[in-house]
């Protein structure tokens, strides 16, 4: 393995990381949940920052400075809304991974730090997100030096991350 994954259990803020990721909505205005908490700590310029990048479909990613929150940037990703997955579900969350990583190397960083993306008001099933986030990030950090931490905000989402971590993969 080149590159570092791991687990955080607490506010993604409190990651020291190059990107943090914002799990959005498609108007990158903000909202509940951790883009409430990012838009809060960044400031007001992070939503004057977010409206000519709107909107942003789903699996997609928009960058910008992380104002408040010192030198790190803001990779918002909006994830899929769980419905019942027949309907592309898993492939729209690998696409938030796989775009926010590819995105990280492009612009020649090493760390980043993601949310339990789509497992809150999204309604997506913690074990099967973090199945999804735990396979795209472990084969990224085979192929890249980068340092990837999954940050769970709840003990259900820590709980989920942990046993995909520890799974043979």
């Amino acid at each position: 393995m080149s590159g570092n994954l791991s687990l955080h259990r607490g506010n993604i803020l409190d990651v020291a990381c190059d990107a943090i990721v914002n799990a959005a909505n498609s108007a990158l205005m903000g909202g509940g949940g951790v883009d409430g908490a990012i838009h809060r700590a960044a400031g007001p310029r992070l939503k004057e920052a977010c409206r000519p990048l709107a909107p942003c479909p789903t699996g997609e990613v928009r960058v910008t400075p992380g104002f408040q929150l010192g030198d790190r940037l803001v990779f918002h990703t909006v994830g899929p809304v769980w419905r019942g997955g027949g309907e592309g579900e898993p492939a729209l969350l690998e696409a938030c991974y796989r775009n926010c990583l590819d995105e990280l190397v492009r612009r020649e960083l090493v760390s980043i730090a993601f949310p339990a993306i789509s497992t809150g008001v999204y309604g997506y099933p913690p074990q099967s997100a973090a199945a999804v986030a735990v396979t795209i990030c472990r084969a990224f950090v085979e192929r890249h030096e980068v340092d990837i931490t999954l940050a769970a905000f709840d003990q259900i989402n820590y709980d989920a991350i942990a046993t995909a971590l520890s799974a043979p993969g």
